[in-house]
C-alpha cells in the first residue's frame, strides 16, 4: 500500500539547537512523511546563505566507516530548496529509496538530528534564466515539484507573469498530496495577497495527473499536451514562444521528452548566462 497517513514530527519550540558536529551541519526542525515513498523536512538556515528561489544545494549525511581505514566520507546529493528565498528555514522534499546510499539513511532523520549542507546554491530553474513572458508553465513529476514549491511562494513569480500553470504528474493520488497542500496554502497566503493584490490567487492554475491510480485526471502530461486535452481543460492556447515560458523538473526520461516537445513548439532552452523561453533542471533525477 503506497498511501499513508501524513505524519509530521517537529522540534519543540523550547528545545535547544544542537551544537554542530558534522561539517557544514544544520539541525533538522521538522519531518513530514507524506507516503511510504515521500517525505519532506526542514532544517535551520545558515545565516550567510543567500539563494534565488528555484536553486539547489548539496546536502547529506556521513557514510558508513570504511571497513579497512575506519574513515567516514560524506554522502552528498543535489536537493532543490523547496522553501522560498525569504524563509528563515530551508525545506526539502525527498523520495525514499530503500537501498539508496543516502535516502536509505536520510528518511530516518528526526527533529534535532543534523545534516550536512554545503551552502553554495546553484541551478537553472530561476527567473533570471527566462525572458519576460505572459504565462509561466511549471512541469513536474514526483519530487521534481520541490523547486516549484520555492518559486510558487516567491512574490516575483506573480509579479512577472499574468498566469502561472503548475502541472504535477505522479503514479498515485497520495503522491500528489505535498503539492496539492502547498497550492492550497499559497492561494490562502495573506502576505502574497498583500504584496500582489486580491486577484493573485486567480493567476495560479493547478493541473495534477496520475498514471497508475484512478483520479479525476489520468495520463502523462506530455500525452495530454499532444492530444490538446490539457489546453482544452485549462482554456488556454498551446504554448507559443511569444507568450509562454516554462520550467521542467522530473525524472530524466520526462525531462528529455518535454524538452523535445517544447522545442517543437518553438521554445528555446535558456540558462543564467543566456535567458530564453524554457529551462530544465539538469541536476535533478527523480
Amino acid at each position: 500500500m503506497n498511501e499513508m497517513i501524513q505524519v509530521t514530527h517537529a522540534a519543540q519550540e523550547t528545545a535547544p539547537r544542537a551544537a554542530p558536529a558534522l561539517p557544514d551541519a544544520q539541525t533538522v526542525t521538522q519531518v513530514t512523511h507524506w507516503t511510504d515513498r515521500l517525505f519532506s523536512f526542514r532544517v535551520t538556515r545558515p545565516v550567510s546563505l543567500r539563494f534565488r528561489s528555484g536553486e539547489f544545494v548539496m546536502i547529506g549525511l556521513m557514510g558508513d566507516p570504511d571497513p579497512v581505514t575506519g574513515k567516514q566520507k560524506p554522502l552528498l546529493r543535489a536537493y532543490s530548496i523547496a522553501s522560498p528565498s525569504w524563509d528563515d528555514e530551508l525545506e526539502f522534499y525527498s523520495i525514499k529509496v530503500p537501498d539508496g546510499p543516502l535516502t536509505s539513511k536520510l528518511q530516518h532523520i528526526q527533529p534535532g538530528d543534523q545534516v550536512i549542507l554545503r551552502p553554495k546554491p546553484v541551478g537553472t530553474l530561476v527567473h533570471d534564466a527566462l525572458l519576460p513572458g505572459k504565462r509561466l508553465w511549471l512541469f513536474a513529476t514526483g519530487t521534481g515539484f520541490a523547486p516549484f514549491a520555492s518559486l510558487l511562494r516567491d512574490p516575483q513569480t506573480y509579479q512577472d507573469y499574468d498566469e502561472v500553470i503548475v502541472t504535477h504528474t505522479c503514479r498515485t493520488v497520495g503522491e500528489l498530496t505535498y503539492g496539492a497542500q502547498l497550492i492550497e496554502d499559497v492561494r490562502g497566503d495573506e502576505m502574497l495577497e498583500e504584496l500582489i493584490g486580491d486577484n493573485f490567487a486567480a493567476k495560479l492554475r493547478y493541473y495534477p495527473t496520475t498514471t497508475r491510480e484512478q483520479s479525476s485526471k489520468m495520463g502523462r502530461i506530455t500525452d495530454l499536451m499532444r492530444s490538446g486535452e490539457v489546453y482544452e481543460d485549462l482554456g488556454v492556447p498551446p504554448l507559443a514562444p511569444e507568450t509562454d515560458r516554462a520550467m521542467i523538473c522530473g525524472n530524466m526520461a520526462f525531462n528529455l521528452e518535454l524538452k523535445a516537445l517544447l522545442e517543437e513548439y518553438g521554445l528555446r532552452e535558456g540558462a543564467n548566462s543566456a535567458p530564453r523561453e524554457y529551462v530544465v533542471e539538469k541536476a535533478f533525477l527523480d
